[in-house]
């Protein structure tokens, strides 16, 4: 493999594949990916368990949440600087021992205060994974066969988070909840191992980060300092705001401080320093800022609905967490099927054509959900995330393969940490979003519906005379009806949920007209084989 080329202008001199095939080392790098994935997801649904086995409240529990999230979205951004200053498999190998000891941790802590602390060594180790892996990828196929390798990662981005509330629940109510942090422990220690042996360090990278350290390395610490800041204050407004009461809080105003002169400041000192640690500039290309934008969203539409559908049917339909979470699950079963044939047909179809009806099919896929009742049954709910499953592949991969097209080959670390650090940062919005649309709607109706619950509606006293001859007991009565008028209310709040995500939806397919397609452009890799020859 090594030194041969496929494609105009592409040789594989950044290949991470080394001799071996580069499939072998995709499947390799995905383990440890996958895993990290996962745990975003899966210690949500055990939050009751360990504040409980913890002693302490709900609330207190989410922090373990929260500080992952802000950990890994503060080293997302720098992973592509870190990897160079390091060595993209050492970094690569450095995280997935961090990432796999802090579990270990994890699963060991005494207290809350612990487990936060762990999560947060947790969060930084893992926040490297997914953007080395898509950069070794992007450097180790040609550009006709990257979007069956974006598929392979696609895998890995879309189905962990799926199944992972599923998995985390079910090793929660049969073991407990510290196997959800244990079962990392052998993945990880195989992951290492497979990495170290099977993934090469192009002599490239080896060549290039030797000059740079004998040059003297720049480290951007102000503006570090600043993006961690900032990133600090937006992540734990997203995910505290709505719990905190937004800006009736202390902790909220300070955070919204933080966020805006955090990134304002931070974006401003990005854009004018000559080496920074978080790459802005390259949001000059056009394809990766439409892509950045794209992936925002996705991220929304992904972690927004893991979030509010199984919710939905659980407070509106009165399924079991079980048989919620088997509904997601299906959609995981459908992107799965779909991921290898969205990535053969990407390498052969201008992924405009795609984007287009994978786009309209999300918003077909909301509008569906929009139209539910009390009388929706499971398969009503199956469609939709089936239509919705079905899209998914079209747009993760397109996306991520037009992100790459106009960049020189060696900025593909840093578009895999914005495309990242994008994904993540939309997942954050959609669960922020979603969820403080549903607490405000349902105020809202509750309070229309309430209006018409009086003696002075005819419908309102018959209602109350046949729940009281059936139930025998007024008091009973209007406690049902309450109950009927706070179902009506959530289901009415959910239906605008899935209205706004629909509009949010068609609002980018306008973009996919400024998107380029054909061949990456930039310094040939051509130029760069001649160069490691020498």
């Amino acid at each position: 493999m090594a030194g041969s080329s496929s494609g105009q202008g592409w040789s594989d001199v950044r290949s991470a594949a080394g001799t071996r095939s580069p499939w072998l080392m995709t499947f390799v790098v995905s383990i440890a990916t996958f895993m990290e994935i996962l745990d975003t997801s899966i210690a949500n649904v055990s939050l009751t368990n360990i504040a409980g086995n913890l002693g302490v409240s709900d609330n207190e529990a989410t922090w373990m949440v929260t500080s992952y999230l802000v950990a890994n979205a503060i080293v997302i951004p720098i992973s592509g600087f870190l990897s160079r200053a390091i060595g993209r498999k050492r970094y690569f190998m450095i995280s997935i021992f961090l990432f796999t000891a802090s579990s270990a941790l994890c699963a060991m802590a005494p207290n809350i205060g612990f487990l936060i602390a762990a999560r947060v060594l947790q969060g930084i180790g893992g926040g490297g994974l997914a953007p080395v892996e898509q950069s070794m990828l992007s450097d180790s196929f040609p550009p006709e066969k990257r979007s069956q390798a974006f598929a392979a990662f696609g895998l890995v981005v879309v189905v962990a988070p799926i199944i992972g509330p599923t998995i985390g629940g079910y090793i929660t109510d049969t073991i407990s909840w510290h196997w959800i942090f244990l079962i990392n422990l052998p993945v990880g220690i195989i992951a290492l191992f497979l990495v170290y042996f099977l993934v090469s360090e192009p002599e490239i990278l080896i060549r290039e980060r030797k000059e740079r350290l004998k040059k003297g390395l720049r480290v951007d610490y102000i503006g570090f300092l600043l993006w961690a800041v900032g990133l600090a204050g937006l992540l734990i407004t997203l995910d505290r705001g709505q719990t905190e009461g937004w800006l009736d809080s202390n902790l909220i105003r300070v955070m919204i401080v933080m966020a805006v002169v955090g990134l304002g400041v931070g974006t401003v000192w990005e854009l004018n320093h000559d080496d920074p640690i978080v790459p802005l500039k390259l949001l000059r290309t056009p394809n990766l800022a439409i892509a950045t934008i794209m992936m925002l969203l996705l991220g929304m539409l992904v972690f927004g609905t893991i979030q509010i559908i199984p919710q939905m049917l659980q407070q509106v339909y009165g399924y079991t967490a079980y048989n919620a979470g088997l509904v997601l699950t299906f959609g995981g079963a459908i992107a799965i099927f779909m991921m290898p044939i969205s990535g053969a047909v990407t390498s052969k179809v201008d992924p405009r054509l795609l984007l287009l009806p994978a786009f309209g099919m999300q918003a077909l896929a909301f509008h569906t959900f929009s139209g539910f009742n009390l009388e929706s049954t499971f398969a009503d709910a199956a469609w939709g995330r089936f239509t919705m499953s079905v899209a998914l592949p079209f747009l993760f991969i397109p996306i991520t393969t037009v992100a790459y097209i106009g960049l020189p080959p060696g900025d593909s670390d840093k578009a895999s940490a914005m495309l990242n650090f994008f994904r993540n940062l939309g997942g954050a919005f959609g669960i922020s979003l979603t969820q403080t649309l549903l607490e405000r709607r349902d105020q809202f109706h509750q309070s229309r519906i309430m209006e018409t619950v009086n003696d002075l509606n005819p419908y309102y006293r018959e209602t109350i005379a046949t729940l009281t001859q059936q139930l025998g007991s007024h008091t009973r009565a209007l406690a049902t009806l309450y109950q009927s008028v706070e179902q009506q209310a959530m289901m009415l709040s959910y239906i605008d949920v899935f209205y706004v995500l629909m509009w949010c939806t068609a609002s980018v397919i306008p973009f996919i007209l400024f998107l380029r397609t054909g061949k990456e452009k930039g310094p040939s890799r051509k130029t760069e084989k001649a160069v490691a020859t020498h």
